[in-house]
């Protein structure tokens, strides 16, 4: 499949693809064939036939409309125990540019970015492993910009056009938050991992008070009371016990009993 590289940057290099059924699977592919060129590498869609979310959930954009990307790189310095911050790096980083041109904009574990109750960007990370480190990172993203219909059953999806009426330039967005996200890597690679803990945990959806759950044993009342390294959610019952979670073994529910996958 042809496509366009240019570098934006020391150490970032874009591709441009009109059309590829992943760009996680882009991604991987490079990394098949070696074609990976070092440092970061940018991959942005115009279409995907195959987008992918969590679990193999389906990823809906309509072509020409909204974001979906991938950025490998390859994070050596990160323990295999410790990948989940590079999660919170990209989630933060999609915070920090989408609160500059919405407000209740928040960050639903582990990677969801909300405004208020709705999703307006999602992330797959895939990881290689080097014995205890990371050999590569892919991190996928798709963010709702300027599409205003959704046909997916996807539950709660928004996109930035809907909340405020107005068009986005896209490459403007996507500089933003690839900025951002290289401001975080930097943190962590020079050991700032609590900083960039902290500030995750302060821009957590649901992070104050008693809200509502499920997992395989129904409904509960719970609140946010951390998010370990290791990524997983630790969640304090009104009787004062604690429970640990593992990505989709807990459901947020919302206030009209719909599940917020």
């Amino acid at each position: 499949m042809p496509y366009i590289c240019t570098l934006i940057m020391e150490q970032l290099t874009r591709i441009n693809l009109p059309r590829v059924d992943s760009t996680n699977n882009f991604c991987r592919d490079m990394l098949s064939f070696g074609d990976n060129i070092g440092g970061m590498t940018l991959v942005v869609a115009e279409a995907q036939t195959a987008g992918r979310g969590q679990q193999e959930n389906k990823w809906e954009s309509e072509i020409g409309k909204n974001l979906t990307f991938s950025l490998l790189c390859h994070p050596g310095f990160v323990k295999a125990s410790e990948q989940f911050i590079l999660s919170q790096c990209m989630a933060l980083a999609l915070w920090k540019s989408l609160s500059a041109l919405v407000e209740g904009v928040s960050i639903k574990w582990p990677n969801d970015i909300y405004i208020g109750d709705n999703k307006v960007s999602g992330t797959l990370i895939e990881c290689d492993l080097r014995g205890k480190e990371i050999e590569n990172c892919i991190i996928g993203v798709g963010v709702n910009v300027n599409q205003t219909k959704f046909v997916s059953d996807a539950p709660n999806p928004v996109s930035l056009k809907q909340i405020t009426g107005t068009n986005y330039d896209r490459d403007t967005l996507l500089d933003s938050i690839i900025a951002e996200f290289q401001t975080y890597y930097e943190k962590i690679k020079a050991g700032e991992y609590e900083t960039v803990r902290k500030e995750y945990m302060l821009h957590l959806y649901r992070k104050e008070g008693m809200h509502r759950y499920a997992d395989v044993r129904g409904n509960f009342m719970a609140e946010i009371h951390d998010i370990e390294p290791t990524g997983h959610l630790v969640l304090r019952f009104e009787n004062g016990n604690t429970c640990r979670y593992e990505f989709k073994e807990v459901r947020f529910i919302n206030d009209n009993d719909n599940d917020n996958q």
